[in-house]
């Protein structure tokens, strides 16, 4: 594959939220892993652990303790007031969440689910004195994350990735058997996507979010 070819699909990488149902080969799974493990990682500690899920009734229960979650989000950010009356607002944007809500609703039946851990060991929170959420702790393991995403795209595969079942860390690795000091970093669904891929996806230009010698300052 050619520069332009991995230009290409990180431009056509979107989150995937309809799936067939297909199972994922496992080869095919080895081989994004065999391929993302090579992710810059600080000190090459690689402090990463996969736990692939396909069992139906994993599945199920890991979508149990993700949906009051994903719920709470829809009301901390208004979005579920929208679902409960769309009246006159943008239909895009209502066809949008609904289509959101209806992936969370069953997440149970995306065949391969992906609980992304990191070992605390090998974290190191240099952003942790500041009066401010951390930022880049868990910067040892989302390149790895990133490159589970493109290697799945390569493959022809749709994915979602949400952090959003980290608030059920506790009851997760109960389920799943992950022991002390692993921590849960990513939930990445994987599947055969159900519709067709976009040509390419929409976002912002470059100039309007990286600068020059100051913030604010155009790049040019």
């Amino acid at each position: 594959m050619g520069a332009t070819d991995l230009y290409e699909i990180m431009r056509c990488a979107p989150t995937t939220r309809r799936f067939t149902g297909d199972p994922v080969p496992r080869e095919t799974l080895r081989r994004v892993l065999e391929s993302a493990r090579f992710a810059p990682s600080g000190g090459n500690r690689q402090g990463w652990r996969v736990v692939a899920v396909e069992d139906p009734g994993t599945r199920r229960a890991l979508g149990a303790l993700y949906l009051p979650h994903w719920r709470q989000y829809l009301q901390d950010n208004g979005a579920a007031a929208v679902l409960a009356n769309p009246g006159d607002l943008d239909p895009v944007l209502v066809r949008r969440l609904r289509a959101a809500d209806d992936f969370a609703e069953n997440l149970h039946e995306v065949p391969l689910h992906l609980v992304v851990c990191v070992s605390l060991a090998d974290l190191t929170i240099t952003d942790a004195a500041l009066e401010r959420p951390s930022v880049v702790g868990g910067a040892s393991v989302y390149p790895f994350v990133q490159n589970i995403l493109l290697g799945l795209r390569f493959e022809g595969l749709g994915a979602a990735l949400t952090t959003l079942l980290a608030p059920a860390e506790p009851e997760v690795k109960r389920l799943l058997g992950i022991p002390d000091g692993i921590a849960l970093a990513a939930y990445v669904l994987v599947g055969a996507r159900a519709d067709p891929w976009p040509a390419r996806l929409s976002r912002r230009s470059v100039d309007e979010f990286a600068f020059a010698e100051r913030y604010g300052e155009p790049l040019g």
